[in-house]
């Protein structure tokens, strides 16, 4: 499904926010992957945006972050 350049934009805003967490937690792209029973790469393509990840997929990260789907999904103003 093609997504707009608003879109776009949130997906990458929502993968620096992964990254910026999974980094001040100390785990590599490896260390997380492994925790939630994935593959890094599928890690890093949520990192840059490339992927429009689904509601499980998210809950996964979360839990690998150890982290609420609240807090990965607040928008800071």
């Amino acid at each position: 499904m093609p997504v707009n350049k608003k879109e776009r934009e949130r997906l990458k805003a929502l993968g620096e926010k992964v990254k910026n967490i999974r980094k001040q937690k100390g785990f590599t792209l490896k260390e997380l992957a492994h925790s939630i029973d994935k593959d890094p790469q599928s890690i890093h393509r949520l990192e840059s945006g490339a992927i429009n990840p689904s509601y499980l997929y998210l809950l996964q990260i979360c839990n690998g972050l150890d982290i609420d789907l609240t807090e990965l999904l607040s928008v800071e103003k």
